[in-house]
């Protein structure tokens, strides 16, 4: 089972990420601009994903994967990209299977710890989104470390400890 934390979405949360292996953000087709820490981490790269976006090499579209080296940017090594397709589709089972999907992928590149945030803020309640995340991709992630990029009602519904 992995030790799970959580820290702000932001800037200070990225910052605090020290010795985590890699970051999985969740963009959607229809994100734009990119919210939440998928727009911070652009932000931090100069706006190499929105380029990469632009340039239609990664759409955000369903089972889309990218993967961004931080070149120091930021303090994990790697970032893992995941496509979600249109946002207005994104229910509770669509999210699960989302996470799960994530969780092999990374476990497969042998990621040992990770920071993700979970998607669905505004579509879907935190409780559904705590429940995909611990039913999808806690069991699929073979790593030690999740550290979740979280709001404060997302972390109230998650059994995880600050870190």
């Amino acid at each position: 089972m992995s030790q799970t934390t959580t820290h702000d979405i932001g800037l200070d949360g990225l910052d605090s990420l020290g010795g985590v292996d890699a970051l999985c953000l969740f963009v959607a087709e229809d994100d734009r601009p990119l919210p939440s820490s998928a727009g911070f981490v652009d932000w931090r790269l100069c706006g190499s994903l929105s380029r990469v976006l632009k340039a239609g090499f990664f759409t955000g579209a369903e089972d889309d994967w990218l993967l961004l080296p931080s070149d120091g940017k930021l303090p994990v090594p790697r970032i893992f990209v995941v496509g979600l397709g249109a946002r207005q589709r994104l229910d509770t089972s669509a999210l699960s299977e989302a996470l799960a999907e994530a969780g092999r992928v990374l476990s497969k590149a042998r990621v040992e710890s990770v920071a993700l945030e979970v998607p669905g803020e505004g579509r879907l309640d935190d409780a559904a989104r705590a429940d995909a995340f611990q039913k999808g991709f806690l069991p699929a992630f073979k790593g030690g470390r999740v550290a979740v990029l979280a709001d404060k009602g997302l972390v109230k519904s998650l059994p995880a400890r600050k870190g």
